[in-house]
């Protein structure tokens, strides 16, 4: 496999999150009834920072979930013969609610699709919005997000990943991109 390069660096990474967050700034006005899912892994650990940063800026803090949506993957057999299944934390009625699902990167759709599937078993909310800090096309579900950190046209051949300090072993977040393995 071809060397990973850094495409996003730390200090870029955090203007990305900057930037989602005043998306959301933006286009939200009801704050008591919105929430904040990340997508088991690395999306529950960006919505964390995309949260702090509403913080920051806003000074009322989103309430927050976790989803884990390893059983609700269409490609559940070609992961591992035994995936790993953390439970999701929706501490709160989605009936009604404007939901915004937290990813690291849109490619296919199917990530997303699994998310809204897992997400709809909790209830039914008014509005679901996604937001991803890396949307890098190659879509095969008409999904798109609603915010998004940065555009990246890949080939389908590369490889995007979201590093995040908490479970990549980095230190600073950052998002590389590689060659997949012939």
């Amino acid at each position: 496999m071809e060397k990973e390069k850094i495409l996003i660096d730390s200090a870029e990474m955090h203007a990305v999150i900057e930037r989602i967050t005043f998306q959301i700034i933006e286009k939200v006005k009801d704050y008591d009834n919105t929430y904040i899912v990340g997508i088991r892994r690395r999306g529950e650990y960006i919505a964390n920072r995309i949260i702090e940063c509403f913080k920051n800026h806003n000074k009322k803090p989103l309430k927050s979930g976790v989803l884990d949506i390893t059983l609700y993957r269409d490609d559940l057999s070609e992961i591992a013969n035994m995936p790993e299944v953390k439970s999701s934390h929706i501490g709160f009625d989605v009936n009604g609610k404007t939901i915004i699902l937290v990813d690291d990167v849109l490619f296919t759709g199917r990530t997303i699709r699994s998310a809204i599937d897992a997400l709809l078993d909790y209830g039914r909310p008014a509005k679901i919005m996604l937001a991803v800090i890396v949307d890098r096309g190659h879509k095969e579900l008409p999904i798109h997000a609603d915010f998004t950190g940065k555009h990246i046209p890949t080939r389908k051949s590369e490889v995007i990943h979201v590093k995040v300090k908490e479970i990549d072993n980095v230190d600073d977040d950052c998002v590389t991109i590689s060659d997949r393995e012939a």
